[in-house]
């Protein structure tokens, strides 16, 4: 498949994006490895990998259109895998082994926060049992979610977020059905984003045989979740209050460190760090009037804050390239993008809409039964909220950003001089 040519026209844009979707649905261009096949990651990327979105997407190695005029890429990168997109227009500015399924660490937290968190008013409150921490990894980080306490979905959610907390994650999960019913779920919501190279094993991307993903994915996923005004909110929150104690963002270009500043424009989105997947980043930051995403996963260097510096790299590459170097591929619509009609988020919060059609089952926004049991809402007040909210249905066009998912005033006001 070539790669898709750079246009300024939105119009163009939507069709093209249709037509990709229409073009990558046979049975050859969806094949991809089976998840025994990578359940320990190799040194090198695999000769041939999906080549969904663009022929080059699938090449081992950087894939770039150095043109005259066109910035050259940092040349200290080091991560196994990594992409540059316009959060707008979906075209992939640059990437290497787009596609190279690795283990994601809690970068897969945003896939689970795409799959569940339209389906609970923040405001529900829930009593955990002993049972819903059942599972959680050895050495996860947590929030500090107690036996016995009450908290509501907000609050569950910024554990998710700012603190990557696989306790948190676990009670939702829950709430949701158990741990078994979400990553049902999550993957049924991959296979409808066309994130095919995910298989989830667990819902807080802990280390697990067999669960990987790809640079390409988790852009995917961060960009169907960025459309939620909630996930937006979350993921761009710095600090806040969890119980008697004030949580702060991991994610470092956001919250700053000590050899890292907080990146102009930085607006989200969810970091990660395991040793069996190193360390994985997804980050969306917004300059001049336009959104990149960025996508950097598992560097060589293990220097402190490594996939940060790198990210920072490649989002200052992209701001100087973007307009200037034509795309190598494109980040694909879902699957229902074909055929659905579109209309925006306007702001409607979880639990009243903006969710994708399921396609497919598993990415609605439908009550979960075990969620009723000890939450101090009842399960009817649950799913009237839920099923009040008629699902809209992100169409062709309106999947392409294209200004309705608005990044917070906060992140706006950082890119001014």
């Amino acid at each position: 498949m070539p790669a898709p040519k750079k246009t300024g026209r939105r119009s163009s844009l939507v069709t093209s994006a249709t037509l990709l979707l229409l073009s990558v649905t046979t049975p050859a261009a969806l094949a991809a490895p089976t998840p025994a096949a990578t359940t320990s990651p190799t040194a090198t990327p695999p000769a041939q990998m999906s080549t969904l979105g663009g022929a080059r997407l699938g090449r081992p190695g950087t894939q770039v259109n150095l043109t005259p005029g066109v910035p050259v890429l940092p040349k200290d990168l080091t991560a196994r895998s990594w992409i540059v997109s316009d959060a707008e227009s979906g075209e992939v500015l640059a990437a290497h082994n787009a596609h190279w399924r690795l283990p994601p660490a809690s970068t897969l937290k945003m896939l689970f926060a795409d799959t569940v968190l339209p389906r609970f008013p923040k405001d529900t409150r829930y009593k955990v049992a002993p049972s819903d921490l059942k599972g959680v990894g050895v050495g996860s980080s947590v929030v500090g979610i107690k036996e016995g306490g009450t908290y509501s979905v907000r609050d569950l959610w910024l554990g998710v977020f700012l603190r990557s907390g696989n306790d948190a994650v676990h009670v939702l999960s829950s709430m949701n059905g158990g741990v078994e019913q979400t990553v049902k779920d999550m993957q049924d919501h991959a296979g409808e984003l066309q994130a095919l190279d995910t298989h989830v094993v667990s819902p807080d991307g802990y280390d697990a045989p067999g669960q990987v993903s790809s640079a390409y994915d988790l852009t995917l996923f961060a960009r169907s979740g960025l459309q939620k005004k909630d996930f937006r909110d979350y993921c761009s929150t710095v600090s806040a209050r969890f119980g008697s104690a004030e949580i702060r963002n991991t994610n470092r270009l956001l919250s700053g460190d000590s050899d890292v500043p907080v990146y102009q424009g930085i607006a989200g989105v969810k970091n990660g760090n395991t040793s069996h997947a190193g360390a994985t980043f997804t980050g969306v930051a917004e300059r001049g009037g336009k959104v990149l995403l960025v996508t950097v996963m598992n560097p060589e260097k293990h220097e402190h804050n490594e996939v940060y510096k790198e990210t920072a790299k490649l989002f200052d590459w992209g701001f100087q390239a973007i307009g200037k170097v034509d795309a190598v591929g494109e980040l694909v619509p879902p699957r229902s993008a074909s055929s659905a009609t579109a209309q925006p988020d306007a702001g409607v919060s979880p639990g009243q809409g903006a969710q994708p059609s399921s396609g497919g089952g598993g990415t609605g926004a439908k009550p979960a039964a075990s969620a009723t049991a000890r939450s101090a809402s009842s399960g009817a007040g649950i799913a009237l909220a839920v099923v009040g909210g008629v699902l809209v249905l992100l169409g062709g066009g309106a999947f392409l950003v294209n200004r309705r998912w608005p990044l917070p005033d906060l992140m706006r006001r950082r890119t001014r001089p």
